[in-house]
């Protein structure tokens, strides 16, 4: 990569910035989910090959405008694992299942210092890149988690709708539901954005 974006390399490797290459960041991954939902080994091993590119090239960004590198990187991810694991690496006792690693990592990650843009709102957010269904169950999980479901005007009753239903109808639902937002003209990721970020404003605003 460095030699792919020195003065004799290649030009549209040279043009790319952090910003023009997210849009394939999400691509790759996209591609890379892909191949797991359908169990293909060889091309996940080349997908991720794809994604550790996308890692590569901004690491490699960062480095010439002396940010950080990939060993920084790498360095990084390594010393986060063995901090949030001292039942593994540490002086901690060993941990028996699942919920107690969970009940430690969240611990450890409460201590941390926070990067990143700070968050204005009263729960956790999740990137607001995330597709918005997938935004939405993160954010029902913190509303849940901080037991502010009625501040945000759900009460217990708000999903009797829908608990009957089992996994085909519900994702059929999901479906006409997206469909009919076609025919309207209607963006269903917008709507269904809009709709969370009032539950935000409306919990952050009780």
């Amino acid at each position: 990569m460095a030699a792919l974006r020195a003065p004799n390399g290649c030009p549209w490797d040279r043009e790319q910035t952090h910003q023009s290459l997210a849009e394939y960041l999400i691509e790759e991954t996209s591609e890379l989910l892909d191949t797991i939902d359908h169990g293909d080994m060889d091309h996940m091993r080349e997908e991720l090959g794809d994604v550790l590119l996308q890692v590569v090239f901004h690491a490699q960004i960062a480095s010439e405008n002396g940010h950080f590198n990939f060993d920084d990187v790498a360095a990084e991810i390594n010393e986060k694992l063995v901090r949030r694991h001292p039942h593994v690496f540490g002086d901690h006792d060993k941990l028996d299942n699942s919920e107690q690693v969970l009940v430690t990592w969240n611990a450890v990650k409460a201590t941390e210092k926070k990067n990143g843009t700070p968050s204005k709102s009263c729960i956790p957010l999740p990137p607001n890149r995330l597709p918005a269904l997938l935004f939405s169950k993160n954010v029902y999980k913190q509303l849940k988690k901080h037991e502010l479901l009625t501040k945000a005007g759900l009460d217990d009753t708000f999903c009797e709708q829908v608990d009957q239903l089992d996994e085909k109808t519900l994702g059929e639902l999901l479906f006409k539901i997206t469909a009919r937002c076609k025919d309207k003209g209607l963006d269903p990721e917008a709507l269904l954005r809009t709709y969370v970020d009032s539950l935000i404003e409306k919990v952050d605003n009780a």
